[in-house]
């Protein structure tokens, strides 16, 4: 039975306009919703009800007056929990940050809530964003709507799961290397990464502050595109956000795919590639090319450096974020003779095994006589790969590959190989070291019948293509996804 927490944001915010139903029954779909799924999902950390329900008669009185209605006032959303909410506790996944509770809000929930959003709780995700898999978060794993036993994919594994099964009609996550795209593959949702200076970064809580992108979950590209419209603009709190402004990004989000130009990634077939994942992203690039798209062969030349070079970038920049986890100034303190053996004891009891091995890492790569030879080259390889996709944007407009080279995995399958589980964000990592925005849309499901991916990338600040083209082939493939798991529900 499909209920009001089932439906897109769009279709949703043209009811709540229209008093079909009110933001107190939305809010109460939701909730329900949750309270049916989630003790199998594990999608949340923190609930927040009261809050929602609260904030939902807020919208109720305000738009009881006639008052304009923003596209995303009253829409139920749940926060990635790197994203600071005042008064309500963030704690990235890690024991380190188990009760701290921040006096302040990022910028992008302070946009969404300053246009009415319905906050439902903080979602489950891998250790300060460090995963593909969701298994790495101290309080255990997501599980994925589609099949309970498997991965919803990670590092924003809770968000994607929380849309997936309806306890959320969209979500926010963050993307350093494919944590938002991933996820969306394995749970056949959209997830949308924009560009790097789109949305400011204001408030999360830092991996790898040059790839960290705050991005989106949502059940269709439209739906998407608004909720990208209310988060992107300029912030004077973070220096790397774009002073331009965004503009409308529904504006082309229905012309079609006629006359573009498509650009096939050359090595996104080859091995490690399920060959289900293959077939249904090569049907959607025929379906493409059957609505009028102009399809060629591109080739990223330096693309098979960029895992390696990523995965020296990233942990360099999480060991310096991460230092300021000392057990001093917030959130857990051990006990020690002294301040070292303080600090020593806190790290060692807050950090869990990945977070740890990717400070060695980094650490290690920064550290003297080794700083050029790593961390220096790593930069390198990804000014290479920033030129290769100025080359190939050249001579096209989009660029298609599968997001995820396989789909969902079983939990615990790749918990001992931390090379299998780092080559899940193969596909995924070049857009991160170029900064440009990409978006995976559902394509189709394996013989297992779990969703299959499909990335689509665009130049920098060209959101409105990527929706473009993402729109066109979600219309033509008219997938209808829904999880074995609400079958009775």
């Amino acid at each position: 039975m499909t209920e009001l927490c089932d439906r897109t944001g769009s279709a949703l915010s043209t009811g709540l306009a229209a008093g079909e139903f009110t933001a107190i029954e939305l809010a109460e779909s939701s909730l329900a919703r949750v309270e049916a799924v989630d003790d199998r999902v594990e999608a949340f950390l923190t609930k927040t009800p009261q809050v929602a329900l609260e904030r939902a008669a807020e919208l109720d009185t305000y738009l009881s007056t006639g008052a304009p209605k923003p596209e995303v006032a009253g829409i139920p959303i749940a926060l990635k929990d790197v994203l600071t909410t005042n008064g309500i506790r963030t704690t990235c996944g890690s024991r380190i940050l188990e009760t701290y509770v921040p006096p302040y809000d990022c910028t992008a929930w302070t946009r969404l809530s300053g246009a009415g959003s319905v906050l439902i709780g903080k979602t489950n995700c891998d250790e300060f964003a460090m995963g593909s898999s969701n298994e790495n978060s101290a309080y255990g794993p997501v599980h994925n709507p589609w099949d309970l036993d498997t991965v919803p994919g990670g590092s924003s594994g809770g968000s994607a799961a929380a849309v997936a099964a309806g306890e959320v009609v969209w979500a926010l996550g963050t993307d350093t290397g494919g944590s938002v795209r991933q996820p969306a593959a394995l749970t056949g949702v959209v997830g949308l990464k924009p560009t790097y200076w789109r949305i400011s970064r204001y408030g999360l809580i830092a991996f790898a502050s040059s790839l960290d992108t705050v991005g989106t979950f949502t059940r269709s590209v439209r739906d998407a595109a608004i909720l990208l419209g209310a988060l992107a603009g300029r912030d004077h709190r973070d220096a790397t956000s774009v002073a331009d402004e965004p503009g409308d990004f529904l504006a082309r989000i229905d012309r079609g795919v006629k006359g573009l130009r498509i650009g096939v990634i050359a090595d996104a077939f080859g091995a490690g590639v399920q060959p289900d994942v293959a077939a249904s992203v090569r049907v959607a690039i025929e379906r493409l090319a059957a609505l009028g798209a102009e399809v060629t062969e591109v080739d990223l030349p330096h693309a098979e450096y960029a895992l390696s070079a990523y995965y020296l970038i990233a942990p360099s920049e999480a060991s310096s974020n991460l230092a300021r986890y000392d057990g001093v100034r917030y959130g857990l303190r051990v006990d020690g003779d002294d301040s070292i053996a303080m600090m020593f004891a806190t790290r060692g009891a807050g950090f869990g095994p990945e977070v740890k091995r990717r400070i060695m890492l980094g650490t290690y790569a920064l550290s003297a006589g080794y700083y050029e030879a790593y961390y220096g080259q790593a930069q390198k390889v990804r000014t290479l790969v920033i030129q290769d996709y100025a080359a190939a944007f050249a001579g096209v407009d989009i660029l298609v590959s599968p997001t995820s080279p396989t789909t969902a995995f079983r939990i615990g399958e790749k918990a001992d190989d931390p090379m299998a589980m780092y080559l899940n964000d193969i596909f995924t990592i070049p857009a991160n070291l170029a900064g440009v925005p990409a978006i995976s849309v559902p394509c189709g499901l394996d013989a297992g019948g779990l969703p299959i991916g499909l990335q689509l990338t665009a130049p920098a600040l060209d959101e409105a293509t990527l929706f473009r083209t993402a729109a066109a082939i979600e219309s033509d493939l008219g997938l209808d996804l829904r999880p074995p798991l609400l079958a009775g529900v």
